[in-house]
């Protein structure tokens, strides 16, 4: 006798290779994020954003090719298909060196997508710390700030002295010798002696702007209203 097949559960489009969660947005807020079923999603999806991350060269331009909608970014190895949400809150991703854009990138992404605006700050390390003194009016504007830093990963315990909002730190694996594939630049940030400072993994750009997004959204619906002018409009 052939086995009946298994109940589906509401709220998930089983693919036969994966299922779908069609209920998160609702849930988190949150869109579907994966690895590189973009397509698929898409068409369970169609009326909001997909994140595709990680993905290899291949696969970058095989969405290229196959879906030109798409918005490739093989800097950060993604690809975005959909229209995004309006944007609520404002999160700036302050990177130390330009070779940290792969996980900039990849932050950035995240915290659009995500429904948050972000305000990339690249370059801005402490070799040269005039150059991070002058961008902190800007950084603190924000309702959440990233710090992306390979090497030592100091540039998150300076702007957790600086600004006095919720900060995520994101240490990279990149540095000179030896630096244990980010390890050194983790357990830099996890020893922070500024307090307040929040650390994800070694290149977790999408953990640290799935966050940072939360928190700016989440900021952004708690600010008081403008007070009604006489014509009634706000302003």
């Amino acid at each position: 006798m052939p086995a009946s097949p298994a109940p589906q559960s509401p709220g998930v489009a089983d693919l036969g290779f994966a299922r779908l969660d069609l209920d998160r947005a609702a849930r988190t807020g949150d869109p579907e994020v994966v690895y590189g079923a973009v397509l698929a999603l898409h068409h369970a999806h169609p009326d909001r954003a997909i994140l595709a991350t990680r993905l290899s060269e291949n696969a970058l331009r095989s969405c290229q090719a196959r879906l030109p909608a798409a918005e490739i970014d093989p800097v950060g190895r993604l690809a975005v298909l959909g229209p995004t949400p309006p944007l609520r809150g404002l999160v700036a991703v302050v990177a130390a060196g330009t070779s940290d854009l792969p996980v900039v990138h990849e932050c950035a992404a995240t915290v659009r997508v995500f429904g948050a605006e972000p305000d990339v700050i690249v370059d801005v390390g402490v070799a040269g710390l005039h150059r991070l003194l002058g961008q902190a009016g800007r950084i603190a504007a924000a309702d959440a700030v990233v710090a992306v830093a390979g090497m030592e990963a100091a540039l998150p315990s300076v702007l957790g002295g600086l600004v006095g909002v919720p900060l995520i730190a994101v240490p990279t694996s990149v540095g000179y010798g030896w630096n244990l594939d980010g390890l050194s630049a983790w357990l830099a940030c996890v020893n922070s002696c500024a307090p307040g400072v929040l650390t994800v993994n070694v290149d977790n750009g999408f953990g640290a702007g799935a966050a940072a997004a939360r928190i700016a959204r989440a900021a952004a619906g708690a600010r008081p209203r403008p007070a009604a002018q006489g014509n009634g409009e706000a302003r």
